[in-house]
């Protein structure tokens, strides 16, 4: 049974999110305010956290870059609507979705489900997979599930190593950014661009000399991108 940490100061977003998610049968931990996400979070076995933005004192951007200190756990993010630079903000941070306040109970529960079966396909495969491909300056080792450029490895977060290691068994097609967030986030895309186009920019300042001017990763205009490779 999975388990889901909701943190939210919204007394009543967190009550609602824990009954629609143990009526699907996960196990929930309810927290609200940071510091008491980060203490549960250190206690319990979490397989994903529903982590509001905008809290009192620790705020969900430094709870976020506290959990990615130390883990990799899938983490959706949740903001009032309209606040695109904190949702930008998030994503550089590490979150893996967003959702904005108000959303529908199934939206969440859809997306919850989708990024659980992303991290259980990617941790499956790490037990699996013994595949090395290089590229140009480029090594990934899925073995280890990391990447290397000119043999110093790239750190990565989990959705940053999804995409790239997506793109370097790809190299040379092109993918929109709806096949790319279908493909790397397992969901159904609904047009929105923002994450596809903050993971792109995070993996170019990791991998490329000049982000501004790409060498591996780069946009084919109307279409989409290409990963380009020997």
């Amino acid at each position: 049974m999975n388990s889901i940490l909701i943190v939210d100061d919204d007394k009543e977003i967190v009550e609602l999110i824990d009954f629609y998610m143990k009526n699907n049968g996960y196990t929930t931990y309810k927290a609200f305010n940071g510091k008491e996400a980060l203490e549960i979070f250190q206690k319990e076995q979490i397989d994903i956290v529903v982590l509001d933005i905008m809290m009192p004192g620790l705020d969900g951007k430094e709870v976020l870059r506290k959990i990615r200190e130390k883990s990799s756990t899938p983490i959706i993010f949740l903001s009032a609507k309209g606040e695109d630079i904190d949702k930008i903000d998030g994503l550089f941070l590490g979150a893996d979705d967003y959702l904005a306040k108000p959303f529908n109970t199934l939206e969440l529960i859809a997306r919850v489900k989708a990024l659980l079966r992303r991290s259980t396909i990617f941790n499956n495969n790490k037990e699996e997979n013994n595949l090395t491909i290089i590229n140009k300056h480029l090594k990934l080792d899925e073995e280890s599930c990391k990447v290397y450029k000119d043999d110093m490895e790239v750190q990565l977060t989990s959705f940053e190593y999804k995409l790239i290691c997506f793109f370097m068994k790809n190299k040379n097609k092109v993918f929109t950014k709806g096949q790319l967030y279908e493909e790397v986030w397992g969901q159904c895309y609904l047009g929105d661009e923002k994450i596809i186009m903050v993971y792109i920019s995070k993996l170019r300042e990791k991998i490329e000399d000049n982000p501004k001017e790409p060498k591996f990763i780069k946009t084919i205009r109307g279409l989409g991108y290409i990963f380009e490779g020997n």
